[in-house]
């Protein structure tokens, strides 16, 4: 399994502080160690429309350089600009799709071969049933451009924050609606506590198609310094051959964090743990 850290502790979302420069976030990554950086997909770090080509490929470059990969992009939907797959707004709908292109484009010049996919939420009123068309009608929009790309979506259950994918049979349920082979899951352990959900069954459930975790201890706290044991998370992972991103997203959600030494702090953990079981 290989380490990612998410670049979300040193952006302006979704805390506003503190913010660093993209080319400090990867350096910074990349010394504490980690193997690749999964860039949230905000201001001031990776918003496509403000990124040109050649300052695309300096990202690049720069992660080349450190010795890093850029594993994957996590769009941050919501928000006040509006982008909702399951919207009750047809314009909303489309323009979500949209930011999604844009997105899966930056990708491919980034290198990065993955864009996570928040299926949405629905609006008082709304029944499950429409929520759920019309996200998978975005979806399969969407991972036909990705497929083009060679780019993986990976579909990501979000149980505290959405109500449309909760678990991974909601997941895996949408992932076979669109019915391409670039549509693949993976889960978050913030999201699979929330939802009361045992991580050996998230890796089971997903099996083969899973592709990506992100790691959070209790309340968004670097790995480690929370109440998770994380020996039997591991242990799942080792048991289950997993190869894919073991990817550190937490740090965030409140002031005064210095992203540098949770990202250390989490990696020190997480290695020392597949240490004890390996």
């Amino acid at each position: 399994m290989k380490f990612a850290f998410n670049t979300f502790p040193y952006s302006s979302f979704p805390t506003f502080l503190p913010t660093y420069t993209m080319d400090e976030t990867i350096r910074s990554i990349a010394e504490a160690g980690y193997d690749a950086v999964e860039i949230g997909c905000c201001a001031p770090h990776a918003w496509p429309q403000h990124l040109a080509k050649d300052r695309r490929q300096e990202i690049r470059a720069i992660a080349g350089g450190e010795g890093v990969e850029i594993s994957a992009l996590l769009p941050a939907i919501g928000g006040g600009f509006g982008c909702n797959p399951c919207s009750s707004l047809r314009a909303e709908r489309r323009a979500t799709v949209s930011h999604y292109i844009d997105i899966i484009d930056l990708a491919s010049d980034l290198g990065a071969g993955m864009v996570l996919y928040i299926g949405g939420w629905r609006a008082q009123g709304m029944s499950l049933e429409t929520g759920w068309d019309y996200s998978t009608e975005c979806l399969r929009e969407i991972a036909v451009h990705a497929q083009d790309r060679g780019i993986i979506i990976a579909i990501e259950p979000t149980t505290s924050d959405t109500n449309l994918i909760d678990t991974p049979a909601d997941a895996r349920r949408m992932m076979e609606a669109v019915g391409t082979s670039n549509v693949k899951l993976m889960f978050d352990t913030f999201h699979m506590d929330f939802e009361g959900g045992s991580f050996a069954d998230y890796v089971a459930e997903m099996g083969a198609d899973l592709v990506n975790i992100h790691m959070a201890d209790t309340q968004r706290k670097a790995i480690g310094e929370g109440t998770t044991d994380w020996l039997p998370r591991i242990e799942a992972l080792v048991t289950a051959n997993y190869t894919g991103h073991v990817t550190v997203e937490t740090g965030f959600g409140r002031r005064g964090v210095e992203p540098a030494e949770v990202a250390r702090t989490s990696l020190r953990h997480l290695q020392h743990v597949l240490g004890a079981v390996t």
